[in-house]
């Protein structure tokens, strides 16, 4: 059973940041399309960002979507198996429950939900005008 732990959630005024975290196996994270996602009441869940390390097959990719391109930034910590995304320049219609996920598939498809199997618990974000 895969694990994705995220961390690093809270509450902020717009224009602050949050780093998120996303800790799994070794295997997940040298093997896997890391995706984050974000679902705000009412709405349909959406692709934020993606990475790939490259661990395993070489070929690192990331993935932003529209919405927060220029504001957020995924990242990775071998030493750790763990991916961030750090996110600034928050702004209200940031406020979501923010997922972390995998997909062992490749390549990466990082805008397709369905193709993500594994997910982790999430992480509540509120940004306050």
């Amino acid at each position: 059973q895969v694990q994705l732990v995220e961390s690093g959630g809270g509450s902020v005024q717009a224009g602050g940041s949050l780093r998120l975290s996303c800790a799994t196996s070794k295997y997940t994270y040298s093997r896997s399309c890391m995706g984050w996602f974000r679902q705000a009441p009412g709405k349909e869940r959406e692709g934020v960002a993606g990475i790939y390390t490259g661990l395993y097959t070489g070929g690192s990719s990331t993935y932003y979507g529209d919405s927060v391109k220029g504001r957020f930034t995924v990242s990775q910590d071998n030493s750790k198996n763990t991916v961030y995304l750090q996110m600034n320049s928050l702004i209200p219609e940031d406020t979501a429950r923010y997922y972390c996920a995998a997909d062992p598939i490749l390549p990466c498809r990082y805008s397709s939900i369905p193709s993500f199997s594994d997910w982790g618990q999430g992480t509540q974000v509120t940004v306050s005008s």
